[in-house]
């Protein structure tokens, strides 16, 4: 996984110095020494860093939630990788948590702390659709150019997500391939063969200035008992007060005369 964020990187002609998001007990950032990279990462957990300290791992190490922001020097990293971290950011896991909130702070700190023309590659695996385009468009607005790279778009198993970012770039910027089926490369919009499986295809490739057209709801779709729990769900994942659900939740009543 480390070496193929790396050649999404391309480090052959950047800088040697990148940031970890999420980088747990160390074991990533093993791949990045052995290859000559000197690497900062940042986690939540304490326990995860203590085992990367104990396995006197060669990188800085900051328990720190990436969600608050990275508090970093402006343009003093010449890169940055994360895997499977910032899908985190798309919940509330605290009656504290804005998501949107998080992922502003998270990808304005991303993009001051890289240096001009650097590049971020954040593996993350989306629950839907709705997740990955929060992530590319909370992005775009920190000031990025990129999108989405899918590996192995048919497969329910092999299938990864790469959100591969550029800063400091005003125009749209072209994006590597993905991975096939067969080992081949094939581009991120080649993936819409039929697939059922495949439901978060590639978002596409954006620049910095994309307009943010918002897309029209279906309201006679959309507000149905599914919506009506999820919502309540949210509702209770920041400490409100909400109705227990029942076997009459989100049915349709009869109109009275």
């Amino acid at each position: 996984m480390v070496l193929r964020l790396d050649e999404l990187l391309a480090f052959t002609i950047m800088g040697p110095v990148c940031r970890m998001a999420g980088c747990g007990s160390g074991l990533s950032g093993e791949t990045l020494t052995e290859h000559g990279h000197r690497w900062i990462g940042c986690d939540i957990s304490r326990s995860m860093l203590d085992v990367a300290l104990e396995r006197e791992t060669e990188g800085d190490l900051l328990l720190a939630d990436m969600g608050e922001g990275l508090g970093l020097r402006p343009g003093v990293m010449d890169g940055a990788i994360s895997i499977s971290a910032v899908q985190w950011l798309c919940n509330a896991d605290k009656s504290s948590h804005e998501p949107r909130l998080r992922l502003k702070a998270f990808f304005g700190s991303l993009y001051r702390c890289l240096a001009r023309g650097a590049r971020a590659v954040l593996q993350f695996y989306a629950d839907n659709v709705k997740q990955t385009e929060m992530l590319v468009s909370f992005a775009m607005k920190a000031g990025f150019a990129g999108g989405v790279v899918i590996d192995w778009p048919h497969s329910s198993k092999a299938k990864k997500s790469y959100l591969v970012l550029t800063c400091g770039t005003s125009s749209v910027a072209s994006l590597p391939k993905g991975k096939g089926e067969n080992g081949e490369m094939c581009s991120s919009d080649d993936d819409d063969d039929g697939d059922e499986s495949n439901d978060d295809q590639t978002v596409g490739t954006y620049g910095r200035n994309r307009s943010n057209k918002r897309q029209k709801v279906n309201k006679k779709n959309g507000r149905g008992k599914d919506w009506l729990l999820r919502k309540k769900e949210q509702m209770r994942k920041r400490g409100r007060d909400v109705p227990a659900d029942t076997k009459y939740t989100g049915r349709k009543r009869k109109t009275r005369f």
